[in-house]
């Protein structure tokens, strides 16, 4: 395995497209080989038991091969560059053949189903034999290795497609065990458990189509930052002069190793702007260098004087009175002969138990309370990274 794994591991770059190319063409190019074996070697156990189980775990191979044709396929074209129609690369086709895999893998785990519910409806003798039991504990050893293959690679690169063909080839060595197991049962206690040992290894396997099909359609739809990268690039933002906090950050998946983002960057309002300016842009720089990340900063400019700070406090102290949870940011302050705007962002997770009017509601209320002077404005915003603090 490990032979394997550095063929198309080249360099440290883990997300280089080059790199995940070759690891979805290996992983695509030992899946064919493997399971169109396996499937002649289990048609044969199947043919020579008549077990209809054995049968149907054999072209469960043949749909792994066509699996392996699709990932292969599929990282191929999530290779491929830019182009105008495409302006954000191809690299979601990576996703796309995940899910193909995924439903490859319900479909077979349904038509399985449906041959065993005849089986047990229409219960017929299966014969044991040495070689077909031997085909399928060889069966099993190949279909293990093949589940610690790919689930290194898709971790080494961090791969959905890949992942979901480890669990296809988990849900594999976990259904021929089964087989093997009621082909023994029946030999030596005369059992009819073929039909419903084939039942279960079909729920089983639509059990993990379904939660690899999960994993490919939430990339799809749009999920939330890796929190260790969102913890990486607070680090590498507010590493630098000039920057206070960060805040409104929005990150867009097109793809592992093609993403874009945006975050507002609080600068020092009385700051040497041609300085600071020059800071945002080695920050975008050092984030596409280290991510693959094509980055765009919004400079906020703050007042960090005495009272502003003070009153700031203040309002945070609210907002954690309200829930521990809540964050401020973009907090200034406006002031009027008669009345003082205090304007200011907070931070609400999804789910909260409070409304977005009812949070507004609660910070009125809490200013209101420092001083009939003081006007709140304020802004609920959404965070896009689960568990996530604005700083």
């Amino acid at each position: 395995m490990d032979f394997f794994i550095r063929l198309c591991l080249r360099g440290r770059d883990l997300q280089d497209p080059e790199n995940r190319q070759r690891c979805g063409t290996l992983s695509g190019g030992v899946g064919i080989a493997l399971n169109l074996l396996l499937f002649m070697g289990k048609l044969l156990a199947g043919m020579i038991t008549a077990s209809i189980a054995v049968i149907a775990d054999a072209f469960n191979n043949l749909s792994d091969a066509a699996s392996s044709v699709v990932t292969l396929v599929g990282f191929r074209l999530a290779g491929r560059e830019a182009d105008e129609e495409h302006p954000f690369g191809h690299g979601r086709m990576e996703y796309l053949a995940g899910l193909a895999v995924s439903m490859l893998i319900l479909l077979v785990g349904l038509e399985l189903a449906k041959s065993s519910v005849d089986k047990i409806l229409h219960p017929e003798p299966v014969d044991f034999n040495l070689l077909p039991a031997g085909i399928l504990a060889v069966s099993i050893g190949v279909k293990l290795w093949m589940f610690f293959f790919n689930r290194e690679l898709s971790r080494r690169i961090h791969s959905a497609a890949l992942a979901a063909t480890a669990a296809d080839s988990l849900s594999d060595a976990v259904a021929t065990t089964t087989l093997l197991l009621g082909l023994l049962a029946g030999h030596f206690f005369q059992l009819p458990l073929d039909g419903w040992l084939g039942l279960a290894v079909a729920l089983f396997i639509l059990h993990t189509g379904w939660g690899a099909a999960k994993d490919t359609v939430d990339p799809l739809l749009g999920r939330p930052m890796d929190p260790e990268l969102a913890a990486d690039i607070d680090r590498i933002v507010l590493g630098h002069d000039y920057i206070l906090g960060i805040h409104d950050l929005v990150y867009h998946d097109y793809g592992p190793g093609r993403a874009m983002m945006s975050l507002h960057a609080e600068v020092p309002a009385d700051g040497n702007f041609l300085e600071i300016h020059d800071v945002i842009d080695h920050i975008e720089r050092e984030l596409k260098a280290k991510h693959h990340i094509e980055t765009s900063i919004h400079m906020d400019p703050v007042v960090r004087d005495e009272r502003t700070q003070a009153l700031r406090d203040q309002v945070t102290a609210i907002a954690k009175g309200i829930d521990p949870r809540l964050s401020i940011h973009d907090f200034r302050i406006t002031a009027g002969p008669i009345h003082t705007n205090i304007l200011f962002d907070v931070v609400v997770p999804y789910g909260f138990r409070l409304s977005d009017s009812q949070v507004r509601a609660g910070f009125y209320t809490g200013v209101k309370e420092l001083s009939d002077r003081y006007f709140p404005v304020i802004q609920v915003d959404h965070s896009y990274v689960e568990g996530r603090r604005e700083t």
